[in-house]
Order: C-alpha cells, then structure tokens, then sequence
C-alpha cells in the first residue's frame, strides 16, 4: 500500500474509470469478480461461502475510494461531495458576481468619474484578494485534511481537484505556494483596489509585484505539473479532458494572461513618470 499522498506512475497504475457512477458500480464488479473465480451465477439466490466473502473482500479492497488520480494516493479520510458539479460551479460564479458589484459599488461612491479601464483592473484585483485570501487561504489553513471537507469551499476544492490531485494529497509545492500566495497576494491585492481607486502613487508598485507574483506562481504551476507528466509519467488530473481543459487549464490561464498584461502597463506607467523626471531634471539644469 502505497503512503499517503505518494504519486505514482501510469504504467503502475491503472486509469481511473470513468468518475460518473465510480462507487456505485461496486457491487455489480464484485458480482462479476466472484462469478469468475467461483464459476457460478451469482444472479441466482444461493448461501455465501467464506470463499466467497474472502473473494469479495479482496475485490473490495482493490477498488478505489476516491475518484481521483493517481488511483492509488491513499486518502483515509475522504467524503463524497454532496452538491453536483454544475451547482458548485454556479455557487463559485455567483459568488464572483457579488463581488464585482460590491466593488462597482463602491467605485461609483468613492470616484463616479473613474474610466472603464481602470475600473475592470479594479475588479480584477477586488475577485483576486477574495480568491486568494479566504479561498486559497481556505485550503492552506485545511490543507492537511481536504479530503474530508463538505462545506462548500471544501466541496469546490474537491470539484477541482479532479483535474489536480496534488490538492488532496498534501503536495508541498501546492500547500507552500497556495500559502504565500493566501498570506502576501491576497491582502496586497485589496490595498491595490484602494490605490487604484484613490489614484495613489503607490497603484504601480503594487500592481507590478502582484502580478509579477501570479505570474511566476503559475508559470510554475503548469511547469511542475508538465514535467511531472512527461519525465516521470505522473497524471494527476482523471482522464475525461473536460477536467484538464475546463479546471486545470482554463481557470488558471487567467492568471497568465491578465497579469502580463497589467505588468506591461505598470511598466510603462513607471517609465513614463521615470522620463519626465529626467526630463525635469535636464531642463533645470540648463537653467
């Protein structure tokens, strides 16, 4: 039996099967396993042999408790979610929808006349400090029992753990990474909303570190999880390709993208106010 949270390769492990349905199929594979070692019709009514209690233990034990890859990461603790994955995903939305209209909110009594550029990165960086303080923070503070969490933060990180199942199995990088970026991005990011808002010299800065901080976190991110797959063979997501393509790839895509292109204009902002320093500089000089 492989230790707690240990990744294992797929050619020692077979895929998992498909998640819809995974417990429930228990009983119809045992019927199946028993029928081929006893050569009888399970169908019929008949008395259990301790042959076949023992058969069906052994099945039992073979069979997979969580529906998450690797198969073999042993997870002692782990309860099913109780909300379906389109609920869950429709709490989450909701969820980033109060949040932009708070900030709306909030932008329209602080500063009304505030253009729709500045307010979107305003927006961005307000759904950042949440996520990344009270969600990801969620997960760093519960990092060593997922598994068994069945509030809704709980069940969300579950949902997509589907498509990474480090999240479950007390990866270090994970837990570190999700812990630096719960502890510094998350508060920073709600003072850069404030910045921003109150045209503070210090909006730059912040937005600068911040992004270059998601940044690199995610390069990161999809960089282990790659060469985990192509040197060592590792999987971590389930093979349905909705997983890696609708949670792995595309939720944290947003935080390549957006952030590259707040660091080009906190970049060019900077340069801007660098040269007409000098610029002021040169002419009292001549002066």
């Amino acid at each position: 039996m492989a230790p707690f949270g240990t990744q294992l390769s797929r050619r020692d492990e077979s895929s998992p099967p498909p998640f819809n349905g995974l417990l429930g199929r228990k009983t119809s594979r045992i019927r199946i396993a028993l029928g081929r070692n006893t050569g009888t019709n399970i169908s019929q009514s008949m008395p259990a042999s301790p042959a076949m209690n023992s058969t069906a233990e052994q099945v039992m034990a073979d069979l997979p408790l969580h529906p998450f890859s690797p198969f073999a990461i042993e997870l002692p603790t782990y309860v099913a979610n109780t909300l379906s994955a389109p609920v869950l995903v429709s709490i989450f939305g909701a969820g980033c929808a109060v949040i932009f209209l708070i900030t709306y909110g909030i932008i329209q009594r602080m500063r009304p006349s505030m253009g729709s550029g500045e307010i979107a990165v305003a927006l961005w960086f307000a759904l950042c400090g949440c996520i990344h303080l009270f969600f990801e923070g969620y997960f760093s503070y519960n990092s060593f029992d997922m598994a068994s969490k069945t509030d809704i933060f709980g069940q969300l990180w579950k949902e997509y753990s589907l498509s990474d199942s480090r999240y479950m199995s007390q990866d270090a990088f994970i837990v570190c990474m999700e812990t630096i970026t719960a502890v510094f991005w998350g508060p920073m990011s709600f003072f850069c909303v404030y910045f921003i808002i109150t045209e503070h010299p210090l909006r730059h800065p912040f937005q600068l570190i911040i992004s270059l901080g998601q940044l690199y976190g995610d390069v990161l991110y999809y960089a282990i999880c790659t060469f985990q797959d192509v040197v060592y063979d590792i999987m971590y997501c389930r093979p349905e390709r909705f997983y890696f393509w609708a949670y792995y790839f595309l939720c944290n895509f947003f935080w390549i993208v957006i952030p590259l292109m707040l660091i080009k204009q906190s970049v060019v902002e900077t340069a801007k106010v660098f040269a007409k320093v000098k610029e002021s500089s040169g002419v009292k000089k001549a002066q």
